[in-house]
């Protein structure tokens, strides 16, 4: 008795895609594991992805998607530094939700969500009067901060015990006691992110000129 081929569609993989990211974070997705959890051969997958960078770029449009589903432009009497704070949030919640969704979506080729992301943030900030190039400027600067702060989250973390910490803090006295007074109990590294997002923000909109009648 034959047994029906499997079929799947860019749907299916995609999902799938991301579980194995989830799974194995972004060094196990690989084409050979992706077919081999479809239960598909993987010449398959290349009718719809062709190669492992288009696979890259349908996932983090995925994650993107699904984690900026509440994406919409500011409320009645909302700043836009404090929507372009909020929407700085939103995208790192994102990242964070999968293991090197930053590095995923760095990796990623012309990413149609970033890219709506990006067109939303700047059309904002142009709707407040900020001049295109400069909210242009604003937005990717936001954005790279953003990605840049969730790398470093993502990243390995040392073992301690290759540190010889009290070498390090002969050497480096007040990075260490900055890094002891900013984590009082209490603190976390989302205030921190904020805390430095703000100081991005606010030289931001220190700087933008915004146009005549604005």
């Amino acid at each position: 008795m034959q047994t029906r081929p499997v079929t799947v569609d860019r749907q299916q993989i995609v999902t799938e895609a991301v579980a194995l990211l989830d799974a194995e974070g972004l060094e196990g997705v690989t084409l050979r594991k992706l077919a081999a959890r479809l239960g598909i051969a993987e010449p398959t997958l290349y009718w719809h992805l062709p190669n492992k960078a288009a696979l890259v770029t349908a996932i983090a449009d995925a994650i993107l998607t699904q984690g900026l589903i509440e994406l919409a432009p500011p409320g009645p009497g909302q700043t836009w530094p404090d929507w372009l704070a909020s929407l700085a949030g939103q995208l790192r919640r994102t990242l964070l939700a999968h293991p090197d969704g930053a590095r995923l979506v760095a990796s990623s080729q012309a990413s149609r969500a970033m890219a709506a992301l990006s067109e939303l943030a700047i059309s904002t900030l142009t709707t407040y009067g900020v001049p295109l190039r400069q909210a242009r400027l604003i937005v990717f600067t936001v954005e790279r901060f953003t990605m840049g702060h969730v790398l470093e989250e993502q990243s390995p973390r040392p073992d301690p015990h290759d540190v010889d910490l009290a070498s390090f803090t002969q050497q480096f006295p007040n990075l260490v006691a900055s890094i002891t007074d900013y984590f009082q109990p209490g603190r976390t590294v989302d205030d921190l992110f904020h805390d430095c997002l703000e100081i991005v923000i606010r030289g931001a909109a220190a700087t933008a000129v915004q146009q005549p009648g604005s």
